[in-house]
């Protein structure tokens, strides 16, 4: 077995290199904290390297999704996510009802800042096909439904132009849209339905 040499004192780092080294990592921890994660978390970018970097707009998307999930919240509860497999079973479902016709076709215009929910009611385990298109500008939304303690989150978007897709109810209740315009004109969405419900809830 070998030992290792003792090391020589004056090989040590000194206090004041110690510091030194202290300070230095700070302030690159400080740098990176205002450079990345700010712009990256939090939508602020004081140096202006988030937008060079495309850091910033990822922030503000995060920022976005958070506060209308927050007023989401506020309005109804907690949501919880949809498992991976209802999002599967989701996809044959809507391959399944590919060729069968629209049960309602539903238009409705919204003012810049305006929101509006639409939602449909269902029992447990009934299905929902859907397909919905924007034209005027983007919507962000939020597909989910709630009664009493039960949440469930199917899908959310920020500066969607349209969407289409399919999904089972883990229990019964209305499920549907939250929908908000956050474009600078007055967007019109027209959202096409088909499926077991029984019928259409429309609240603003």
């Amino acid at each position: 077995m070998h030992n290792a040499p003792k090391p020589k004192l004056e090989d040590l780092p000194t206090k004041a290199q110690l510091r030194r080294s202290s300070i230095i990592a700070g302030i690159g921890a400080m740098a990176i904290g205002i450079m990345v994660y700010m712009p990256a978390e939090l939508g602020h970018d004081p140096t202006g390297v988030g937008s060079i970097l495309g850091l910033t707009e990822m922030g503000e998307i995060k920022q976005q999704l958070a506060a209308e999930a927050a007023a989401d919240e506020e309005m109804h509860g907690g949501d919880e996510s949809s498992s991976l497999m209802d999002d599967i079973l989701g996809l044959f479902v809507g391959a399944a009802y590919a060729q069968e016709a629209w049960q309602d076709e539903i238009n409705f215009t919204l003012a810049p800042g305006e929101y509006i929910e639409i939602k449909a009611t269902m029992e447990e385990g009934a299905t929902l096909l859907y397909a919905w298109t924007s034209t005027g500008g983007r919507v962000n939304f939020d597909l989910h439904a709630h009664a009493g303690d039960q949440n469930v989150t199917y899908e959310k978007g920020r500066g969607q132009t349209e969407g289409e897709g399919s999904f089972e109810t883990p229990f019964a209740g209305d499920h549907g849209w939250f929908w908000r315009n956050r474009d600078d004109e007055a967007v019109t969405v027209t959202l096409q339905l088909r499926g077991d419900y029984s019928e259409i809830v429309r609240s603003q």
